[in-house]
């Protein structure tokens, strides 16, 4: 035995070599991922308070849209409860209203708020990466009514839309102007100011 080895068999029993040998192997493991993978930074974070919209006005709150840039675009995240479950058409609006507004003789939910954002004059509705810069992914609501979902809206900050709104649709959106305009998405039955 050497000089060495009979001075760890002395001080250290096999449990604490082996202990140190775990640290050791794990803090190499740990420091190896951190400097691989870089962490994104995140901007500041703004909540929207959502409400239920009818053509009669703006409704009760059910809920929260959180909004934060990234590197990636900006992130959405919703925080819902009272909708119908399954797929409703998600987007950003032109105008920082969710007030009723007449068309074509009716009063509608939410009409204030304008068409889709589209600063860029995109000719047809489509997905968050080819149409109208306010076009967002699905929102996909749960059986309970609850829809907690993060999305990113890879064209966007959250200067972009400031100023805007935040639209869930009835229906479900097909990210095309065919068969029927904008998606088909339908009435618009929440919605939030976006300040």
């Amino acid at each position: 035995m050497t000089f060495i080895s009979s001075v760890i068999s002395e001080r250290f029993s096999t449990k604490h070599i082996k202990l140190s040998a775990c640290a050791v192997l794990g803090a190499a493991v740990l420091s190896g991922c951190a400097t691989s993978v870089p962490l994104p930074t995140l901007g500041d974070e703004q909540h929207v308070a959502v409400h239920a919209v009818t053509a009669q006005g703006v409704g009760a709150q059910i809920g929260t849209i959180s909004l934060r840039d990234s590197a990636a675009g900006l992130i959405i995240s919703t925080s819902l409860s009272q909708l119908p479950a399954g797929p409703h058409g998600f987007h950003i609006h032109e105008n920082a209203s969710c007030k009723p507004a007449e068309k074509d003789g009716k009063m509608g939910a939410a009409l204030a708020a304008g068409g889709h954002y589209n600063p860029n004059q995109a000719p047809n509705h489509g997905t968050q990466l080819t149409g109208h810069l306010g076009d967002l992914p699905l929102l996909n609501v749960e059986a309970d009514g609850t829809a907690r979902v993060t999305a990113i809206a890879p064209r966007l900050t959250l200067a972009d839309v400031q100023n805007r709104a935040i639209m869930i649709h009835a229906g479900s959106d097909n990210y095309s102007d065919s068969p029927k305009a904008l998606g088909g998405g339908g009435d618009r039955i929440a919605c939030g100011v976006i300040q």
